[in-house]
């Protein structure tokens, strides 16, 4: 997973009879896929290998890293290996999904080494927008393997943990055979910024909306621009309030742990805000991406009972839209304007940085690391392109830079890189409680009653004289038959009557042909009425 495609990244590395995983992501589903609530990867090849997997290694704990983990575990008994604020966002998914405590969940460091069958990783630090987030450099038997995971260079991080780019130096002088490595703003020139502006931003907004209640939505990973917000609100003498579930179980996991902050008393819950005034008070809540259950869209829709917007409210959206989410972001921001709020957002001012590396870092990287074959990950099939192409020109002969594609199995020997039959791989799709149960003909009418609607038929019949003794009736759902028009719906019936005329209903075995019968001519018949093709479900009574 994850290389074609934003989301559910999963790399495999296999050496004799050792498997190792690093990461299990999951993405969201697209317009196609309606009633689909994610997609994760398909672990065919791990499952029919099961016995030779040795663990799961986590660079770090967003969602497309580690949001199929707990669907992997209920498949395959493997320990797991992450950091501490890691483990904690995994542990909090394990309990939602009610996996037994029996799963091994082991802490890393950075600068730690694990051994794992025939492979040695170590963790290396790096900076992300969450806490914990590693790059792997893996020692095995053919040569050296860097895994970059999500990184960014940041020279002035929030808790002054600088990316370890010495020891990274230091592997690449010794030699690495292969380098893996996120092409997320590869397309973007020059260089990431801090994560410290932000916080120049909000010192900022803070002091020009002394009078007025602010509101902040933000990633919930991002601990560190959590705790640029809680540090700000205590200079500025404002309680802290957290909304949605997310937000509340990443601060009380980042506390735990040490990596989130703050002074006795000057988080509140959200229940008593009504206790503080406007300038006494700050919300930082989910739902910078406009999604539809998220506490600031459910504040946009007037929908959330512990807080209601008003004139004196500033809303800061503290993120980008993500790829095909600017519709619902616009339609939030809209909402809350329309509220009498000031919203503040992206487009307006530096309220967010990203957490990949740009073009810059990315050189700096393949610079230090100096691998002697280069495989991107983490982008889209133009991402990968573009890396290609930069690596080519920072000197990587053309043939040692693969382009894969997903299940894509590539081969590393004395002899050089070699690309191998793909293994099974693709999408699993998780609806409801079921995984991949649902089949493309599911989607598909799926995908037809939203754009269509559906049109019933109900034909009473006698089974003894084989007249129809009532209806036909035809009711629709999400489909417009022009109902005030008698003449028409009177035609539709007609054209019901006229199917069945030609069956002898006291014949069971005609039903399935009349039933064809009346959905091809009633769909023909509605299609020229309304250029509309509803499902047709055709109902006999006895």
């Amino acid at each position: 997973g994850g290389v074609g495609e934003i989301g559910k990244n999963m790399t495999c590395l296999e050496c004799g009879e050792d498997i190792i995983v690093i990461d299990a992501g999951m993405t969201f589903p697209g317009e196609q896929m309606p009633g689909i609530d994610l997609i994760i990867p398909d672990i065919t090849y791990l499952k029919n290998n099961q016995h030779r997997v040795r663990g799961i290694v986590l660079t770090h704990g967003h969602e497309d890293h580690v949001g199929g983990v707990p669907y992997f575990l209920k498949e395959l008994n493997v320990p797991v290996f992450g950091t501490k604020l890691t483990l904690m966002i995994l542990e909090n998914k394990l309990k939602e999904h009610k996996i037994p405590g029996s799963v091994q969940l082991n802490t890393i460091k950075e600068g730690g080494v694990l051994h794992l069958g025939c492979f040695e990783l170590e963790c290396i630090k790096v900076s992300h927008s969450i806490a914990g987030a590693l790059a792997f450099s893996i020692t095995t038997p053919q040569g050296v393997v860097f895994v970059s995971g999500d990184f960014k260079v940041d020279y002035t991080p929030i808790d002054n943990q600088v990316m370890d780019l010495a020891r990274i130096g230091e592997i690449g002088k010794k030699g690495v055979l292969l380098m893996l490595c996120e092409s997320t703003n590869v397309e973007r020139r020059g260089y990431t910024m801090s994560e410290r502006t932000v916080g120049a931003t909000f010192a900022r907004l803070f002091e020009e909306n002394k009078t007025r209640r602010i509101i902040i939505a933000t990633f919930a990973s991002n601990v560190h621009r959590v705790q640029q917000i809680l540090d700000i609100a205590a200079q500025y003498k404002r309680k802290v309030a957290f909304s949605g579930r997310s937000m509340l179980n990443i601060a009380e996991a980042a506390t735990k742990i040490g990596e989130l902050k703050y002074e006795k008393g000057l988080v509140v819950e959200i229940e008593r805000i009504q206790n503080f005034r406007d300038d006494e008070l700050v919300i930082v809540c989910t739902g910078s991406q406009g999604e539809p259950m998220s506490a600031l869209t459910r504040m946009a829709s007037n929908d959330f009972n512990k807080v209601t917007i008003g004139a004196n409210d500033t809303v800061i959206l503290s993120s980008s839209p993500i790829p095909g989410n600017e519709k619902m972001v616009y339609g939030v921001i809209n909402n809350l304007c329309d509220m009498g709020a000031r919203v503040i957002y992206n487009s307006i001012t530096e309220i967010h940085v990203s957490g990949h590396a740009c073009q810059e870092e990315l050189k700096l990287l393949h610079t230090l690391v100096k691998p002697k074959y280069f495989i991107p990950v983490h982008g889209e099939a133009r991402h990968l392109i573009f890396h290609k192409d930069m690596a080519v020109q920072l000197g990587m002969p053309e043939s040692h830079v693969m382009i894969p594609n997903l299940g894509a199995q590539v081969e590393f020997t004395a002899k050089g890189m070699k690309r191998l039959p793909n293994v099974p791989s693709g999408a699993m799709l998780v609806d409801g409680y079921g995984i991949d149960d649902v089949s493309s003909v599911v989607l598909r009418d799926r995908r037809h009653l939203a754009e269509d609607g559906m049109v019933i038929v109900v034909v009473g019949f006698d089974a003894y004289s084989g007249l129809i003794t009532s209806g036909p009736e035809i009711i629709s759902r999400g489909f417009s038959y022009q109902q005030e028009n008698e003449q028409y719906i009177d035609d539709a019936k007609a054209v019901v009557r006229n199917a069945v005329s030609r069956y002898d209903l006291r014949d069971y075995s005609c039903f399935a042909e009349a039933k064809r019968s009346i959905s091809k001519e009633l769909k023909n018949f509605l299609f020229k009425k309304t250029h509309r093709s509803p499902m047709i479900l055709v109902l006999f009574i006895e």
